[in-house]
C-alpha cells in the first residue's frame, strides 16, 4: 500500500487527510498523480509540492515503492 497524505486546500478539495492506495509492481508517480485526479477532479490542480518518504519529488517519473508515503501540498500563504 502507499500511504497518500493531502495538507491544506488540497485535503478540503479531496475531502480527507490520508488514503491508502494500493501499489503495483512498476508505479511511478505519475500513474498516481492520474488515478488521484481520475476520482478527485480538480484536487490537484493546485498541488505546489509533492514529497516522496518526506523528500522533495520533481521528477513525476520517480518510481514508487510499497509502502512509500507521499504528500501534496499546495502553497501556503499569510503573514
Amino acid at each position: 500500500m502507499i500511504r497518500v497524505l493531502f495538507f491544506g486546500p488540497v485535503a478540503e478539495r479531496v475531502g480527507a487527510r490520508e488514503l491508502s492506495v494500493p501499489f503495483v509492481a512498476g508505479m511511478r508517480l505519475q500513474e498516481l498523480i492520474d488515478l488521484l485526479s481520475a476520482n478527485h477532479p480538480s484536487a490537484l490542480d493546485i498541488v505546489s509540492f509533492i514529497a516522496v518518504n518526506q523528500a522533495q519529488v520533481n521528477d513525476r517519473q520517480f518510481p514508487l515503492n510499497d509502502g512509500d508515503e507521499i504528500a501534496f501540498m499546495a502553497k501556503f500563504s499569510g503573514g
